[in-house]
């Protein structure tokens, strides 16, 4: 599962944004960082390995600006695009590989 985050009254990259996931019995957050290293950038998106998880009961986004957002019943093996204030804007499911 990757989460895409927007922000709006943070700032658009949402560069210091916390997420909290719950589901399948576990809880696990992340940041989203900026840099990397000399003349590079690492991908701004969160991203979480599930395992057996189908989906989260879960999620929380702390945005910089100080609000807050919670997400139910999400869905896993996809890319969610989250935009401050909105909410899930976009969602790409995970294409299976063989």
């Amino acid at each position: 599962m990757t989460f895409r985050l927007v922000g709006t009254k943070s700032n658009r990259a949402a560069i210091g944004a916390r997420v909290t996931i719950t589901g399948g019995g576990m809880t696990q957050f992340n940041e989203v960082r900026g840099g990397g290293s000399y003349l590079s950038q690492n991908d701004l998106r969160i991203h979480f390995g599930l395992g057996d998880t189908t989906s989260l009961e879960t999620v929380t986004i702390r945005w910089p600006s100080g609000n807050a957002e919670t997400l139910s019943n999400i869905a896993a093996d996809a890319i969610y695009t989250v935009t401050e204030g909105q909410g899930i804007t976009n969602t790409q499911k995970y294409k299976a590989m063989k």
